[in-house]
């Protein structure tokens, strides 16, 4: 038996009723028989009834969980208490919701269990796979640096009370200590986060997805001989890098993943993330799928090699052989906006998924005018530079052309620029500048704008699938 709510508007007033309700079984399933009408009811008269409802059911009421709304059982609850709000502090408050949840997953996951046998108890003060717990809810619940987590996070947290560290024993030696601790072990987490993931989402790894991204350090960073300069993705040239190789499912579930020297360029990864990917779970006939970055013959020859299948994107410029395809009208539209179709490649061992995009298409052309506009605008200052005499020199202004063309590279194609000495100078002008456009240039952008290709040696016939790869 239970009390069930009954809500009734009357003269333009809510009221609410309350019934004493019994559940029964039937062939039809559960319902509910009313076993008595109770009216309105005050706060001590709902405990009562609710006591009542308890007791003929014959059990106890179970324990409430941390989230459970407050109970009243006994009616002398409902007098008042008299607080003296003057005398109330808040002290020491501290995170507790997502640090509870985050530890709740580390022990989902059985990263506690696996990290307890990898690293056995020795004479550290606080046990390594506790000292991982602390970095890994950290970068979860707060990403920061070690010092912060030391300095200021860890002392705002719950942490010190469900894992049984004190604030104390928390500092940056300790965390960076921790850190050393787990490097060696790296393979056999991907591992044990594989199996355990794939236990609880059912995850798919026949299609893997690949990028490499970078981190930069501040400082000359000399103890580390991977950190060099190169390709940052972070606009910071200035500093020294690394960069960082990821693989995931199509789920977004990370695989494993690989450091290499700052300056390395993304195509010569990609060797070592498949032969090591395929170290740790075998040498399944996978599908790799990687942006344009990763694209060189060399790779695509070592993964044919391999027996591997893979779908990669293509340079922009390649886009220019399959013109005459862009001009056929055998498209297949797989979702709305965007249309696709399959060209054999050259020598039959590959297909090339050409695609293109409506919203895409408006996008580029927006870019185009941009650039546009401004190369022309710039032309005319130059233009103004010459008439002026102030540019004179012929060395000069082709280098100040080549660097609008460089600024404004989307356009640098578009215009034919002429800079040459006139025989008899006009005024104070050594120079003239003559440009127009190039209307071949403009063809091509009004065709291939919104398109883009992709290359793939699988032998799946539907553009639709293979797109949505």
């Amino acid at each position: 038996m239970f009390l069930k709510r009954l809500q009734r508007r009357k003269n333009g007033k809510g009221h609410t009723y309350w019934a004493l309700v019994e559940s029964f079984r039937t062939a039809k399933g559960s319902r509910h028989r009313v076993v008595a009408y109770l009216g309105e009811l005050k706060k001590s008269e709902k405990n009562g009834w609710g006591q009542l409802c308890r007791r003929l059911n014959g059990r106890a009421r179970p324990q409430p969980s941390l989230f459970d709304p407050p109970h009243y059982d006994d009616p002398t609850d409902d007098e008042p208490v008299l607080v003296k709000l003057k005398n109330i502090r808040l002290q020491r408050l501290r995170d507790f919701g997502d640090i509870w949840l985050a530890l709740g997953l580390w022990r989902l996951l059985g990263l506690d269990t696996l990290l307890v046998r990898l690293m056995p108890e020795g004479r550290e003060e606080v046990a390594w796979p506790v000292v991982a717990a602390i970095l890994t809810i950290a970068r979860l619940c707060e990403p920061s640096s070690e010092l912060h987590i030391a300095d200021t996070w860890y002392r705002r947290t719950a942490l010190e009370d469900l894992l049984g560290v004190s604030v104390e024993q928390v500092n940056d030696d300790r965390l960076y200590a921790g850190l050393d601790q787990l490097l060696p072990h790296k393979e056999a987490i991907e591992k044990h986060l594989k199996e355990r993931l794939g236990n609880l989402f059912d995850l798919d790894y026949e299609l893997l997805l690949y990028d490499v991204t970078s981190t930069y350090f501040e400082g000359e960073c000399k103890g580390n001989p991977m950190a060099k300069r190169g390709y940052s993705r972070d606009s910071r040239p200035d500093c020294v890098q690394v960069c960082i190789g990821l693989v995931v499912t199509t789920d977004g579930i990370p695989l494993g993943y690989e450091v290499f020297d700052g300056n390395t360029s993304d195509s010569k990864t990609v060797e070592t993330i498949v032969q090591a990917m395929e170290a740790k779970y075998g040498r399944a006939n996978r599908i790799w799928v990687m942006d344009r970055g990763m694209v060189s013959e060399d790779n695509l020859k070592f993964l044919r090699g391999r027996g591997g299948s893979y779908i990669v994107g293509t340079p922009k410029a390649m886009l220019k052989r399959f013109e005459q395809h862009l001009t056929e009208k055998d498209w297949h539209e797989v979702q709305a906006g965007v249309q696709v179709k399959l060209v054999p490649g050259p020598d039959g061992d590959e297909t090339f998924v050409l695609a293109r995009s409506a919203d895409r298409r408006k996008k580029e052309q927006a870019m185009h005018q941009r650039f546009l506009e401004r190369m022309e605008e710039a032309l005319a200052k130059m233009r103004a530079s010459i008439e002026s005499g102030r540019l004179k020199d012929e060395a000069v202004a082709q280098r100040r052309l080549g660097r609008l063309q460089e600024r404004y590279w989307r356009a640098g194609g578009a215009f034919e620029v002429k800079i040459t000495k006139p025989k008899q100078p006009k005024d104070k002008a050594r120079l003239s500048i003559t440009w127009k456009r190039r209307q071949s240039w403009s063809e091509w952008a009004a065709l291939s704008e919104g398109c883009y290709l992709l290359r793939t040696n699988l032998t799946e016939t539907d553009p639709a699938t293979l797109w949505k790869q």
